[in-house]
């Protein structure tokens, strides 16, 4: 009898022990009851920073590497060289303003007989004069046909020295208003006869 009671004693117990322990909290349950911004007890006795700021799990990620850092410089832009020198200048073209060259001619005058009388045959001799012009300005003369020779031809001689040639007497007066040369008369007429008519054909 004794042994009975004292089974049912100690069953008694063990089903008051268990149902305490059933009812008792968990170290699970206390966890949850902690407040939001509280960080969690982790096992082992170390406790997480509370700065505040929640760690994300992309923030390591997220750091700048070294190779960013250089790729992050900004590239040099190629700078233009400097000269000493002012850029050249294109200077205007000039423009000249040349007057035409005026154009150069010759004339000849007609043949012209002389003597004491050439309608009878007394003749000397005959000649003509070709003048050359540039523009209105007669710039040489020459008398041809002219007798060689003898005293004709010495007469023609004098008289074409003193009349003609660059810097003779007709280009100097520029007209056959001629001095007569001594001694040839009649040489001298007939030069200023054709020089005249050609003077009028220019």
């Amino acid at each position: 009898m004794r042994r009975a009671v004292l089974a049912i004693t100690g069953l008694a117990a063990s089903t008051t022990a268990l149902v305490v322990l059933k009812g008792s909290p968990g170290a699970s349950q206390v966890a949850q009851e902690r407040p939001a911004g509280q960080a969690p007890v982790v096992p082992g006795g170390t406790v997480p920073p509370t700065s505040g700021v929640t760690p994300t799990p992309g923030a390591a990620a997220s750091a700048p590497t070294p190779e960013a850092s250089r790729s992050a410089r900004p590239s040099r832009t190629p700078t233009t060289k400097r000269s000493g020198t002012a850029p050249a200048t294109t200077a205007a073209p000039r423009t000249t303003t040349t007057a035409p060259k005026p154009a150069t001619r010759t004339i000849t005058g007609p043949v012209v007989k002389y003597g004491q009388d050439p309608a009878k045959g007394d003749v000397y001799g005959s000649l003509q004069v070709r003048i050359t012009l540039s523009g209105t300005r007669i710039v040489d003369a020459t008398a041809i046909g002219m007798p060689v020779g003898g005293q004709s031809g010495l007469r023609a001689d004098d008289v074409q020295a003193r009349y003609s040639g660059t810097s003779g007497e007709v280009v100097a007066k520029q007209s056959a208003n001629l001095n007569t040369v001594s001694g040839a008369t009649y040489t001298s007429n007939a030069y200023k006869q054709s020089l005249q008519a050609a003077i009028d054909k220019a």
